[in-house]
């Protein structure tokens, strides 16, 4: 287990991202969500390992990329914090309902971050789509409802995020972190 790997979890729109750029300009190593990249990538390139293309393929990808970024830093002592974590790939697979993955099993026990897991609840003010983000606000809730189910059945131990400004929101990880 990788102590010092802190996920940030939750539905797509919560303000994971704009949460980790403010941890990042506070001086911590932030690791970018690998959906973001791989949908961006697959519609540069033509590919078809998109959500709404071809879904298994897409979490394929992703899971190759969060075991990359995990090996990638898994020397670094310092901090880090991580747009998701392999376990997201998993509660992906299960708002999917695809058929058990035994690689992606053995992936979420072999790589295992910090049981503290920040999660970031729905929040309809801020929660917007875009070319990456499809789904509708209700998706989103349904999301974060099988994210937090999913960390808590594979032993960690998710803390609300409450729905704050980014700085409250960051000063709220970093006391959490540093306790």
């Amino acid at each position: 287990m990788k102590k010092n790997f802190y996920i940030i979890t939750g539905g797509p729109g919560a303000g994971k991202t704009t949460l980790l750029e403010e941890l990042q300009r506070r001086g911590y190593k932030c690791i970018p969500e690998v959906a973001r990249n791989i949908i961006k990538d697959q519609i540069d390139n033509g590919g078809d390992a998109l959500p709404w293309m071809d879904a298994e393929k897409y979490s394929e990808l992703m899971l190759l990329h969060s075991i990359s970024d995990f090996e990638k830093y898994k020397d670094e002592r310092d901090t880090v914090f991580f747009d998701r974590g392999i376990p997201d790939t998993y509660g992906y697979e299960q708002l999917m309902n695809f058929e058990y993955n035994e690689k992606l099993v053995a992936a979420v026990s072999q790589y295992r971050y910090n049981l503290m897991v920040f999660i970031l609840p729905p929040w309809e003010y801020i929660y917007q789509t875009d070319n990456e983000r499809k789904q509708n606000f209700k998706t989103a809730i349904e999301t974060y409802q099988v994210m937090l189910s999913v960390y808590k059945r594979l032993g960690y131990k998710p803390v609300h995020v409450p729905c704050l400004s980014e700085t409250n929101r960051a000063d709220f990880v970093e006391n959490r972190i540093t306790l």
